[in-house]
């Protein structure tokens, strides 16, 4: 499989750190509000790299965290903690908030067909680690305490700036306008490891440590939260573009000065979602979620397809108009699916050339825009009707589409009489099919009219026949 690297700045061989297994990382949400659909493109894209791995025969550990504390409202360690923010914006306490918001994500994430990570870890749930961590750093001499917060030493790291495609004029935090500097820093790229001074008195979540009472950064626990349960090796870490710098850089620092090693030699990045006004965010206010989605009539799947069509590694402009050619497109693909006939047996040998094809276009830096071709070309191939069941069911493993699922409940929908033989209307139909083909048209028009007895309507269409029951 050939990945792109953001680490390398290219695209390269995957190859785990032990052969046929995969330790993976995703950074979870933040839960302080709800997850927009920028948000939920990243995870999407990360769930297609996890089961494509795991079809590929990998045996594969992905592991997620929860940020419940620690994240301020600037990536700069200042601002306010988005924990706190939203328990004051819905008068709840912290952990209230984020019980709410984490059963909010991971509904979302179902109706997304996400799949839930192997290990779940909330940051609040590791503190001990993060305290042993940040001590370790400062007895190594990686860390120091100034001004009551424990700050990261990057003047420590031969090269601090690790992702190739950007350099330290364009990502420098502390100098910006809108950013007040931090004068306990020594270095300007230095970040909070452990908080016991903010500007915020009233911080909800506090714990004792050997700095004083306080909390951890928000950097600190992805990489506490991997290493307790991945090990020292990390074979891929994920996450959306956005947190390349500062949150993996600093991610980086801290892990490997910790391990005395390298520790993650992948780095898998999704680019942003789109709107009118550039990428989706929460603080523009307005941003869309799957839940409105749906009280617009729109099936979370529509929006996972409208995704897929999109290479991870591209923006992906979001427009209901959009988003409504894709409902098409996917109504249409289930309505081809639902006219398969569930009989028989596969032809496995014949099913195998489609595999590859389908293969070829996920190792190729995870195109799933190519592996949706290759889901069409399966339905426009000379195979039967089994063997195109069992394609669709198998690139569903990695694509979750719902795909034969879809398509069999709207046939029962469609057939809600328990009278009505679905099996027979269809065979049928078949023969009608090839009747019409060898330009029998008494047979052909005798089926109709047999169809017709039985209250079945047929229509013809460019994408072949489909009925319905006659109102």
């Amino acid at each position: 499989m050939i990945l792109y690297n953001t680490l390398g700045g290219e695209k390269q061989e995957f190859v785990p750190h032990e052969a046929g297994k995969v330790k993976m990382y995703t950074c979870g949400p933040t839960v302080y509000h709800y997850a927009h659909i920028g948000n939920l493109r990243t995870y999407i894209m990360e769930d297609v790299l996890e089961k494509y791995l795991r079809y590929d025969g990998y045996d594969v550990l992905r592991v997620m965290n929860i940020t419940d504390v620690g994240h301020l409202s600037s990536d700069a360690d200042t601002g306010e903690d988005k924990m706190l923010a939203g328990a004051k914006r819905e008068h709840k306490s912290v952990m209230d908030i984020a019980k709410f918001y984490t059963d909010a994500f991971f509904s979302d994430a179902d109706k997304l067909n996400i799949k839930k990570p192997d290990v779940i870890e909330p940051a609040t749930a590791c503190i001990p680690e993060f305290i042993a961590m940040v001590q370790t750093l400062m007895d190594k001499g990686y860390a120091y305490f100034a001004g009551g917060n424990v700050y990261f030493d990057t003047a420590k790291l031969d090269n601090y700036f690790v992702f190739g495609n950007m350099n330290e004029e364009e990502l420098q935090v502390g100098v910006r306008e809108d950013v007040s500097e931090d004068s306990n820093k020594r270095n300007k790229n230095d970040f909070v490891l452990w908080f016991t001074q903010s500007k915020f008195e009233d911080q909800a979540l506090k714990w004792e440590s050997p700095w004083g009472l306080g909390y951890p950064g928000w950097h600190i626990e992805c990489s506490a939260i991997s290493i307790k349960h991945a090990g020292e090796y990390l074979d891929i870490h994920c996450g959306g573009v956005d947190n390349a710098f500062p949150h993996h850089t600093n991610e980086i620092a801290q892990s490997e000065a910790f391990l005395g090693h390298k520790w993650c030699p992948y780095w898998f990045h999704v680019l942003h979602l789109l709107d009118k006004r550039g990428k989706m965010s929460k603080s523009k206010g307005g941003f869309l979620t799957v839940s409105l989605l749906e009280e617009k009539g729109y099936d979370p799947l529509a929006y996972r397809f409208f995704c897929l069509q999109s290479h991870y590694r591209k923006p992906l402009v979001f427009t209901f108009e959009n988003l409504d050619n894709t409902v098409q497109a996917y109504n249409k693909l289930i309505a081809r699916i639902g006219k398969l006939s569930r009989d028989g047996e596969p032809d496995l040998a014949a099913a195998k050339p489609y595999q590859d094809s389908f293969k070829a276009a996920l190792d190729n830096d995870l195109n799933t825009s190519l592996a949706i071709t290759a889901l069409y070309d399966v339905l426009k191939a000379e195979l039967s009707d089994a063997t195109k069941r069992y394609l669709i069911a198998d690139f569903d493993r990695v694509l979750s589409l719902g795909l034969i699922e879809a398509a069999d409940a709207k046939n029962a929908e469609a057939a809600p009489d328990a009278d009505v033989d679905v099996a027979k209307i269809e065979a049928l139909i078949a023969k009608r099919t090839q009747a019409r083909a060898d330009k029998d048209w008494a047979t052909a028009d005798a089926i109709r009219d047999e169809l017709k007895a039985m209250h079945i309507v047929l229509k013809d269409g460019k994408d072949g026949v489909s009925w319905e029951i006659e109102a």
